[in-house]
């Protein structure tokens, strides 16, 4: 197949002309931005709901005091009354190997137990695919425990995942 196969359709009263053509690196900006802003309103609707409570993770250095983006950690699946809930994280690929996920989501998860608690939350899921052994060492190192194997579910959970569980500690804590 061609990579510079370029494809048209004529304008329409209410519309321009459109170009098709296969994606370019100079696409990457305007896709970003597209994505971005899409993911950003779905972050902030959680918040809005209080279901959902994503945070960027900064990393706060003197030549960056507002921060540089340097991952994501989630709770989710939040409700008043419902014993339980799930947490997530990502990291950028400049920021992995410097604790970032474990730092974050031991703030998250303390964060977690000391606001909703008192709403009957007393446990936290943390879900990955069994291939995936950063996120094992990340559950390790804030105390969440490995509570067994999920079957993969197709197509959005390809392969078996992984169970971590963390327990509120007597006062919301770790256990």
């Amino acid at each position: 197949m061609n990579p510079t196969t370029t494809l048209h359709a004529g304008p329409t009263p209410s519309a321009p002309a459109l170009v098709l053509r296969p994606w370019r690196a100079e696409d990457v900006a305007a896709l970003v931005e597209a994505d971005g802003a899409r993911w950003v309103r779905a972050q902030q609707q959680g918040w809005e709901a209080g279901n959902r409570f994503g945070f960027a993770v900064l990393e706060v250095r003197p030549e960056a005091p507002h921060g540089r983006l340097a991952g994501n950690v989630v709770l989710k699946e939040v409700a008043s009354g419902r014993p339980s809930a799930e947490v997530g994280y990502w990291t950028a690929a400049h920021a992995r190997g410097r604790s970032v996920a474990p730092r974050a989501l031991g703030v998250l998860t303390d964060w977690a137990f000391a606001t909703f608690r008192a709403e009957g939350l007393g446990q936290l899921r943390l879900l990955h695919q069994e291939d995936n052994p950063a996120s094992c060492r990340v559950a390790q190192k804030t105390g969440y425990e490995f509570d067994g194997v999920l079957a993969a579910a197709p197509p959005s959970f390809p392969l078996d995942g992984h169970l971590h569980v963390r327990r509120a500690g007597p006062r919301g804590g770790r256990s």
